[in-house]
C-alpha cells in the first residue's frame, strides 16, 4: 500500500515540475514567442503632398503665355529621347466654369501640333487637376512657386510619380540663380541632374493648322 502511494506521489511531483518548466518540442526547439502586435501603418503620404503651392496663388494672374525652359522627371519616354525635345510653349486661358483652358504647342515629326486640355481647379488655390480616363489616371498639378512675371514651377503627379517643370515669360530673362534653384527643388523629389532635361528655347511653334489640335493627356 505504501508502495503504491509513493508512486503516485511521485507522479504527481512530476507532473508539477512538467507545468512549472516551460515545454520544449522533441529535438530541443523551444516553444514559440508569443506574438507581438504590429504597429499601425503611417499614412501614405504622396509625394506631391510635400510639395504645397505658394501661398494665395491668383490663378488669374497666371493665364498667359509661358515657355518651357527645363523638365525633371524619371519619365521613360524623356529618359530615351530627352536630348531631342522639341521647343514648347504653354498658354493658359481662363478660368472658366472652375477649368483652365490649356493650350501646349510643340514640334512632332517637324510639324507643329497642338495640345488641347483643361485643369479643373481644386478648393486648394494652386492645386489642379487633370482628369484621365479613370479617377487613378488623374493627374494632380500644384504651382510650387512663381512671380508671375517671369517665372513659374509646376509639379505633375501621375501614378504617384512626380514631374517637375520649369517655365517662364520669356526665353530671354531667367537668371542663373533661377535654374540653380530648380535644380535643388528637383533634387528633393530625387532627380539628380541626370533626370534634368533643358528645352531648346528658339524657333518656337506659331500658328497650327486644325488638323494638328488634338485633345490628350501626356504621359510625362
Amino acid at each position: 500500500m505504501s508502495g503504491g502511494c509513493r508512486r503516485v506521489l511521485a507522479a504527481a511531483v512530476l507532473l508539477c515540475l512538467c507545468l512549472l518548466v516551460p515545454t520544449e518540442a522533441v529535438g530541443g526547439a523551444k516553444s514559440r514567442p508569443k506574438p507581438q502586435r504590429r504597429p499601425p501603418k503611417k499614412p501614405k503620404v504622396e509625394p506631391i503632398d510635400s510639395t504645397p503651392p505658394t501661398q494665395n496663388i491668383d490663378i488669374q494672374q497666371m493665364t498667359g503665355r509661358w515657355y518651357l525652359l527645363n523638365t525633371a522627371s524619371k519619365c521613360s519616354y524623356l529618359i530615351k529621347h530627352g536630348t531631342k525635345v522639341e521647343p514648347t510653349v504653354m498658354t493658359l486661358t481662363g478660368p472658366s466654369d472652375q477649368t483652365l483652358s490649356v493650350s501646349t504647342k510643340t514640334r512632332h515629326n517637324h510639324q507643329c501640333w497642338e495640345i488641347l486640355q483643361e485643369y479643373h481647379l481644386t478648393s486648394t488655390p494652386g492645386k489642379l487637376t487633370l482628369k484621365g480616363t479613370r479617377p487613378e489616371l488623374n493627374t494632380d498639378i500644384v504651382i510650387g512657386e512663381t512671380d508671375y512675371t517671369s517665372y513659374a514651377v509646376l509639379y505633375y503627379q501621375k501614378l504617384g510619380k512626380v514631374t517637375a517643370k520649369l517655365y517662364s515669360r520669356s526665353v530671354d530673362d531667367l537668371s542663373e540663380p533661377m535654374l540653380t534653384k530648380f535644380e535643388q527643388l528637383a533634387e528633393k523629389h530625387g532627380m539628380g541632374l541626370a533626370y534634368l532635361f533643358p528645352f531648346p528655347t528658339y524657333s518656337h511653334c506659331g500658328e497650327v493648322d486644325q488638323d494638328h489640335k488634338i485633345n490628350c493627356v501626356p504621359t510625362c
